[in-house]
């Protein structure tokens, strides 16, 4: 199975990227962590990143595209993937599509998790992050006043960029990106939207259905 993961901040793409990978036993490409493996790790492409980070500038699409092949290509995980969050924009995924043929090995579907805005600004200024351990709350699925990590005791807070402006801000700049994208994926019949509004195992349940069909 090869599948791209596609959705909005707060539409739950790390719940459902857990369930798929435990369902399918597929290698989780996402450039966020593979960006963080070459920094860590010196890489050619972690230090060209670096360049780039330093300047206060986006790391460009070729080197992101770069460092994916380079994941491509270890053994058998061009046989069976989900990337996750890749790729954002139309020159990534013709980028994609390119490298992918050159492995023999073209993508199975897209699945688009999809959400009203109004919920997902909902769901994520109600966010709080652990200062301990790191998990993520939801505070309207806790009892009112609760201010402290209900796995370690450890402090709640609310992170500076699950504040509304930001979160707009995040939420505008995704619709520019991903429009073009979705009717991309859409003419080559392989976008599977999914409604994310339901609870994640019932949403998994649609994705496991659109699978099927």
């Amino acid at each position: 199975m090869r599948l791209v993961l596609l959705g909005a901040p707060g539409s739950g793409k790390g719940t459902q990227a857990d369930l798929l990978k435990g369902r399918y036993d597929c290698a989780h490409i996402s450039t966020g962590d593979i960006l963080r493996q070459n920094l860590k790790d010196k890489t050619e492409f972690g230090i060209r990143a670096e360049n780039f980070m330093n300047r206060g500038e986006l790391v460009p699409d070729d080197l992101i595209v770069e460092m994916v092949r380079e994941k491509l290509r270890e053994s058998g995980v061009a046989d069976n993937f989900l990337m996750d969050g890749f790729p954002r924009t139309l020159p990534q995924a013709e980028a994609l599509e390119v490298t992918l043929l050159e492995f023999g090995r073209p993508l199975d579907a897209v699945l688009h998790l999809k959400i009203e805005e109004e919920l997902l600004l909902r769901r994520l200024t109600n966010r709080r992050s652990c200062r301990s351990c790191g998990k993520i709350w939801n505070a309207l699925a806790m009892a009112p006043g609760t201010t402290t990590c209900l796995a370690c005791e450890g402090e709640l807070y609310q992170r500076d960029d699950d504040t509304e402006p930001v979160i707009r801000r995040r939420l505008d700049v995704y619709r520019e990106q991903t429009a073009p994208l979705m009717a991309w994926y859409e003419k080559k019949g392989l976008l599977r939207s999914i409604d994310a509004v339901n609870s994640p195992e019932d949403t998994f349940k649609e994705i496991q259905a659109a699978l099927a069909r």
